[in-house]
């Protein structure tokens, strides 16, 4: 039998959300220096999947790894952890 893996979940901040249904998620992640053992951030941007195009620019969201939905699309966003402030 195959042991059930876990798909990947992380939390981010949206960039974008000008497409439709898709939102630009970017994740920090805190590394340390293999040389020179200072920490530093890392930066990625994931494309995610909004079906109820619920998030904004500012929202803090925790998406997770699901299959291929398009040709750069792997994520989708799972809830919304914190919304943005708004003006």
């Amino acid at each position: 039998m195959k042991k059930r893996e876990m798909k990947r979940q992380v939390v981010g901040t949206v960039v974008s959300d000008k497409m439709q249904k898709t939102v630009v998620v970017q994740v920090e992640r805190l590394v340390k220096h293999r040389l020179y053992k200072k920490f530093i951030y890392k930066r990625n941007t994931f494309s995610a999947h909004d079906e109820t195009n619920d998030c904004h620019v500012g929202d803090k969201v925790l998406i997770t790894e699901s299959r291929p939905l398009s040709k750069t699309k792997r994520w989708r966003v799972s809830k919304v952890v914190e919304r943005a402030a708004s003006i």
